[in-house]
């Protein structure tokens, strides 16, 4: 009877995988009632739960001003309190410039899809900061003393374009039609959009490229390089929705962005967008 349950012991530890280490006392079999045969059975049928995934490795800033924007510790888009870290999707890691944790409809689980709309995301930015300069720059010329124009606003331009005039900057008339307008873009903005995307010039970062295109050397200190990053896609996101307000206003003034902005400004209780919404826009000012 030793012999049988010291076999009957040893072909469940071979099952389980578990080494025996023999000495002079011999031991018996545990009862197949036991609390230790019972879970042994149990482990032996019992599903194995799959391993975790494996969390994308944190990034390490190496300083503190550079842990304010990257890796773990960086700014998330709520305060703490309202938004847990844990919360945050795993491939939002605060690698990439001007990551705030925030990516409700799960556009960036792909990797692929990821670098996609970051490349969306940064060339709309770069059009909308420059768009933004545009609209405000000449109407502000314009209103205090500088000749850009008899309409100087930036939706009346197109209009000027359109009716066959040309542009007129500080009382110099610029030869450039709508025609010439629209070729010149084409041909400018398109070839460079084609070589950024075809990595033409061959650069290792086609979205950040600097070398021919960053003749001040802003980005030879890799650390300023990595927070110029951030403040780019900042001020981007910021003109992307002044584009938006403009074209409101424009819409619902007629106005362009300086002259709404001198509007509130001199009289901010009678102008503002309260008053805009309700149509009482000549109404008293009251505290």
């Amino acid at each position: 009877m030793a012999s049988m349950a010291a076999a009957s012991s040893l072909g469940v530890s071979e099952i389980l995988g578990n080494q025996l280490k023999f000495s002079g006392t011999s031991k018996t079999a545990p009862s197949a009632s036991s609390p230790a045969a019972s879970f042994k059975t149990v482990a032996l049928f019992q599903k194995k739960k799959p391993a975790p995934k494996a969390k994308p490795a944190p990034v390490t800033p190496a300083s503190d001003e550079l842990a304010k924007w990257y890796g773990p510790e960086r700014r998330i888009f709520l305060p703490e309190g309202l938004l847990d870290r844990s919360e945050i999707p795993e491939y939002l890691n605060g690698e990439v410039a001007g990551d705030y944790g925030y990516d409700p409809f799960g556009l960036g689980k792909k990797p692929e899809d990821f670098a996609k709309y970051q490349a969306f995301e940064l060339i709309h930015a770069r059009w909308a900061m420059l768009g933004a300069a545009g609209c405000i720059i000449p109407e502000a010329f314009n209103k205090y003393g500088a000749n850009c124009g008899p309409e100087a606003v930036w939706f009346k331009t197109g209009a000027l374009l359109l009716d066959g005039n040309t542009l007129n900057y500080f009382g110099k008339n610029i030869p450039i039609n709508l025609v010439l307008a629209v070729v010149a873009e084409v041909v400018l903005v398109g070839g460079a959009e084609y070589y950024r995307i075809t990595n033409g010039l061959d650069f290792e970062d086609k979205l950040h490229p600097g070398g021919p295109f960053d003749p001040l050397g802003l980005a030879n200190d890799p650390d300023q390089f990595a927070l110029l990053k951030v403040k780019e896609i900042k001020n981007g996101r910021l003109a992307m929705f002044s584009m938006f307000a403009f074209f409101i206003q424009a819409y619902v003034t007629g106005q362009g962005p300086v002259e709404n902005l001198a509007s509130h400004l001199s009289d901010p209780f009678g102008n503002n967008i309260l008053t805009v919404i309700s149509g009482n826009i000549e109404r008293t000012p009251t505290l």
